[in-house]
């Protein structure tokens, strides 16, 4: 029997009792990251690393949580737990789960490229791997991350000649922060829409190193963010407050990007392919260099990219869950979710008053 399985709850080890990113409150929760399809509400305890809990108590109010360092273990019920980088956002974490010989690593989301500031991937070796496919299927191949970042800032520059105020519509949590790391802050000033301003700020007081922003607000002026840069939610994009702000050219980031009709289908001006999830060499390589033979797959091209494993020779199925990965669609039904929703409630009404 697998060490591992799905339940209607979650991914479920029995022989601990412990769940790994429920989606229903249970007891204990083992959290591999702090985005909302995988960390949630309700639950009794939580263990996450230690990075993701202020960014989890910030989104989720009061927890129960125990901080853990990458490579330390946690023992329960005689099963070892230990928490591996996934290279995914700040704090992302693989776990490591060991019963009676048997091992299985629950990987969460995942990407191979060193961002900078993220902890990058470990390869974890293992009997049965847990992976996401958000982009399991060949048409997804990522360009190197410097290559992308240049292309942001040619594009900056070439609004800034125009007048025009530079808009990238980027998760606030994961690719905001990778953005603001890898810009080039000397081109102008980068803004930060509340979402982003307001994660940002957590992860400095938890010591992480990033640089500052301007944060938008009721004050804000379009005269300010002409030749400059505002980083906002996808599910911000399209609200009352854009409107209020002119010349815009609008952009988005997102592996989504790399497919043909993707920039009509978001409604933006440019699209840069640039995702915090593996592309498929990368699903690949890692599942590879694990020496597992059994391996789960969950969120994304399940059907496809599990079919092609078992061609390769993998023990490969599909399991049903509740993560999303990276939505097609960039609404707030993801990681997002919870910031925009502080946004509105607490701050839109001043950002709707920037004047134009």
């Amino acid at each position: 029997m697998a060490l591992l399985k799905v339940t209607d709850r979650g991914i479920y080890c029995e022989a601990a009792d412990v769940y790994i990113d429920p989606w229903k409150p249970v007891n204990k929760a083992f959290i591999t990251h702090a985005h909302a399809d995988h960390s949630r509400k309700g639950h009794s305890q939580y263990v996450a690393h230690e990075d993701s809990v202020p960014i989890m108590k910030y989104r989720l109010g009061r927890l129960s949580v125990k901080g853990m360092k990458y490579g330390e273990t946690i023992e329960v019920n005689g099963v070892k737990f230990s928490f591996h980088p996934a290279g995914h956002i700040i704090g992302s974490s693989q776990i490591r789960v060991e019963y009676k010989g048997q091992i299985w690593v629950a990987s969460g989301d995942y990407k191979t490229e060193n961002d900078g500031i993220s902890t990058p991937i470990e390869i974890v070796k293992c009997h049965g791997f847990i992976t996401e496919s958000t982009f399991g299927i060949p048409a997804f191949k990522w360009q190197k991350q410097e290559s992308v970042i240049n292309e942001i800032h040619e594009w900056w520059t070439q609004n800034q000649k125009e007048g025009n105020i530079s808009i990238i519509a980027a998760y606030s949590l994961g690719k905001a922060q990778r953005l603001i790391h890898n810009l080039d802050h000397s081109i102008g000033k980068i803004y930060a829409h509340t979402a982003i301003y307001k994660t940002n700020k957590v992860i400095r007081n938890h010591g992480i190193s990033l640089p500052e922003t301007e944060q938008l607000n009721m004050h804000t002026t379009s005269k300010a963010l002409i030749g400059n840069l505002l980083l906002a939610p996808p599910g911000a994009i399209g609200a009352k407050w854009l409107y209020k702000i002119k010349p815009v050219i609008v952009a988005a980031a997102s592996g989504w990007m790399g497919l043909r009709g993707m920039r009509r289908r978001r409604s933006v001006d440019k699209g840069f392919v640039l995702s915090d999830h593996a592309d498929w060499s990368g699903l690949l390589d890692v599942i590879k260099n694990t020496g597992a033979t059994e391996v789960m797959v969950t969120h994304g091209y399940q059907e496809i990219f599990s079919r092609y494993l078992c061609e390769l020779g993998y023990n490969a199925y599909t399991e049903k869950t509740a993560f999303e990965g990276e939505l097609i669609t960039g609404e707030s039904k993801n990681e997002d979710s919870l910031d925009d929703s502080i946004s509105e409630n607490s701050s839109n009404k001043e950002e709707n008053k920037s004047a134009s």
